[in-house]
């Protein structure tokens, strides 16, 4: 009985996507990836800028990067904001606000990691600055090209939407090697 429950267990396990979650709309994420996502997130704009912050970075301890997160933490709810403002309001940003603005609703969110885990860029505010400690990094840059995480379905509290994330590893054209990775929010009811 214990053998055919746990072979019953073993091949229901193969059926589920391969996509690091097993969450409803994984199969639509992974079209929009394929279909959209994938032609504009190696663009010019997203590999210089992660790039050129992996080479500033470079030299960057965990205790500088935990410093910095907490800095960004405890900016979130200031009124004067200079980390945040700082990386808000770069280029890179402004190009992901554009391709979020761009997704009639489809996107809720897009950000941009570095090497270390570090946001680059992003359409909205995190509430960290660190995401090396999470799945969304973890699971694309630290796994290389190729790699895909798809999230749970969540209530997304700041854009009051249900989302899951799709998390990607940035490839440097040049090397075929992973130098970052982004997230977007999607809006499964948008799918």
């Amino acid at each position: 009985m214990k053998k055919s429950i746990a072979c019953g267990l073993f091949c229901a396990s193969l059926l589920l996507p391969l996509t690091g979650s097993a969450n409803e709309y994984s199969g639509a994420i992974t079209k929009l990836a394929d279909t959209d996502i994938k032609s504009w997130i190696s663009s010019p704009e997203i590999i210089n800028a992660v790039k050129a912050q992996n080479q500033k970075n470079s030299g960057l301890t965990a205790a500088d990067i935990n410093k910095m997160d907490k800095e960004w933490t405890s900016e979130v709810t200031q009124k004067e904001k200079p980390l945040i403002d700082k990386v808000l309001n770069n280029p890179l940003s402004a190009f992901l606000r554009k391709k979020l603005d761009d997704s009639n609703g489809v996107y809720t969110e897009i950000f941009v990691m570095d090497d270390k885990g570090l946001n680059v860029g992003q359409s909205n505010i995190t509430s960290d600055y660190w995401q090396g400690d999470e799945a969304k990094w973890q699971q694309t840059y630290a796994k290389g090209p190729g790699s895909i995480n798809i999230s749970e379905v969540d209530e997304d509290e700041s854009t009051q939407t249900y989302q899951s994330q799709l998390s990607l590893p940035i490839v440097d054209p040049d090397t075929g090697k992973a130098i970052g990775a982004i997230t977007i929010g999607i809006n499964v009811n948008a799918l």
